[in-house]
């Protein structure tokens, strides 16, 4: 972990000369800027769309913005709630609210073909694969017809078949098996490549959500099992599908952003090699994958987390290394696993709090995140340099305006909850994508925890990681840099109504000289972008 302590000399003769101390380890190393003092350079605020949220349960609108679409070099998947609600009248609405692909659970039917939903000889999809998407939940591999038992309990490792021997009556009942299933998903569209059968699915996500043990004893055959299902997997995918799963990730933080994560190394499930076991050969482990890691057949990691009620909490602490803290763990999940692993990275979203009896108000997932955090979410989280993300619900379609249901248990979930936050969520992406889409063209450079602000009016400058802005209670603010060309992104996490702070933000790098101060209201989402100068056109300017 480091810690940044900048001081601003006094300007001599229009000369400024900044020390800036980088403390990593013992020894610390200082450098030293020397050079004219520039005018600031204000940003222009991103304009910001007048909607007024739905209060109706079970509905939500997509028209609160106009059509934009997501930048080629990004992905989200649509996989949340009443996309029914607007498929009929207008398919393609999402691909111009942002998202790039949808879920196969989503899907209107006539967009798949199945054995419930024949199509013509001769049908293909509208969808491009491009905007196709398919999750495997752990039911897949443990109920019929492959009754995998290791995939709801990591500790079946040791009795679960790789392969079966060829004529063996028991075939499917193997990893082997399971994942050359999957090369169906090319009938589900009607483009099956004509050599052989291949999934033309652009993305697979796995949720089977096994990967913890009972016994650490089975490790190594959770591993290779782990590391063989997407080896396996990979044979029967079209060049062009990716894929990845929500576990294992180098490190999940379950969204505290602790200091301590900062200097974590890589979960034993990502990082271990595969290797045989007294019976794995026995039952079909290949050779070709000693060695092998999960994270060498997978393309995308899935570092993130679902919120607890807590972070929606505005009249808690939230800022102890050990708080639960919104924006801390958003941007914190990101900054650490981009550090172990090169991976691309795809986070699971959900705008409404998930289940856990060991919070207070987290029983049932009936609280949605506050307007600030849905639409920072679908801010902060593109300015870590992550690839995608999946927009997901534990609802699939909603029927709108429902009573509410006699039944205490069956009140505040699904159709009785209040979809607003989806519209704040979209509004976020309509923000950043529709007025800054071009600075995300494969060229842009991300500050992260480079970023380098002030609070103090410039006396003193830092760079701080998710877990030190928590702890210092200081305005959150992250930059992206292409050309000359600076997005700023700032907030107060929350911060009160009519609460106002400045935070000072400057990029002195590539030969810019850049200052700007942005000015904060309450817990507002702040969004600006401007020119930078280069050195000698700011000192001439000047």
């Amino acid at each position: 972990m480091k810690l940044f302590l900048t001081l601003l000399l006094p300007a001599i003769a229009g000369v400024g000369i900044y020390y800036t101390n980088y403390i990593s380890g013992p020894e610390p190393i200082t450098t030293v800027y020397t050079g004219a003092l520039p005018a600031q350079t204000a940003l222009t605020p991103t304009p910001r769309q007048t909607f007024t949220p739905t209060t109706r349960k079970g509905y939500w609108n997509p028209d609160v913005v106009g059509d934009f679409t997501l930048p080629a070099t990004k992905s989200l998947t649509f996989s949340g709630a009443g996309r029914n609600l607007h498929v009929d009248q207008d398919w393609s609405k999402l691909f111009r609210r942002g998202f790039s692909s949808i879920d196969k659970t989503r899907m209107a039917k006539d967009e798949y073909r199945s054995e419930w939903n024949p199509k013509p000889d001769g049908w293909t999809s509208r969808l491009k694969p491009s905007q196709r998407a398919l999750t495997i939940g752990q039911g897949y591999m443990a109920d019929e017809p492959f009754n995998i038992a290791w995939s709801r309990s990591g500790d079946k490792g040791p009795e679960t078949w790789y392969v079966r021997p060829w004529g063996d009556k028991g075939y499917k009942n193997s990893i082997s098996w399971a994942m050359l299933e999957l090369s169906g998903g090319c009938v589900n569209f009607g483009d099956c490549p004509p050599d052989k059968r291949k999934s033309t699915y652009g993305k697979i996500f796995f949720d089977i959500e096994n990967e913890g043990l009972g016994n650490p004893l089975n490790r190594q055959e959770h591993v290779n099992l782990y590391t063989f299902m997407m080896k396996s997997l990979r044979e029967w995918i079209s060049p062009y599908t990716e894929v990845g799963s929500i576990a294992p990730v180098p490190l999940n933080g379950y969204g505290y952003s602790r200091a301590r994560d900062y200097t974590a190394s890589p979960d034993w499930l990502w990082a271990m090699p595969a290797k045989q076991t007294a019976s794995s050969k026995e039952r079909g482990m290949p050779d070709a994958i000693v060695g092998k890691t999960f994270a060498d057949y997978i393309d995308f990691q899935m570092p993130g987390t679902y919120y607890l009620y807590p972070e929606f909490d505005y009249s808690i602490n939230h800022n102890d290394d050990g708080s639960r803290h919104w924006l801390g763990a958003l941007l914190g999940e990101q900054e650490v696993n981009m550090r172990l692993s090169p991976k691309k990275r795809i986070a699971w979203q959900w705008l409404f709090n998930t289940q856990s009896s060991d919070f207070p108000n987290s029983e049932k997932a009936k609280n949605a995140a506050p307007p600030a955090i849905a639409e920072g979410v679908a801010i902060f989280y593109w300015f870590t340099g992550a690839y995608g993300a999946l927009f997901w619900d534990d609802m699939v379609d909603l029927k709108p305006d429902q009573p509410t249901p006699a039944e205490v248990n069956l009140r505040e979930i699904g159709n009785d909850r209040v979809y607003a936050c989806y519209e704040h969520y979209i509004h976020g992406l309509w923000r950043l994508f529709k007025h800054h889409g071009d600075l995300f063209n494969g060229r842009e450079k991300y500050l992260n925890e480079q970023t380098e602000c002030s609070v103090d009016g410039g006396k003193t400058w830092y760079k701080y990681n998710a877990n030190q802005l928590k702890t210092h209670d200081v305005p959150f603010a992250r930059a992206i840099v292409n050309g000359n060309q600076i997005l700023v992104a700032a907030t107060q996490p929350y911060g009160k109504p009519g609460q106002n702070k400045q935070v000072l933000v400057r990029y002195i790098e590539d030969g810019y000289q850049f200052y700007t101060t942005v000015n904060l209201k309450g817990d507002e989402i702040y969004l600006g972008r401007a020119t930078m100068l280069k050195t000698g056109a700011a000192r001439k300017k000047a």
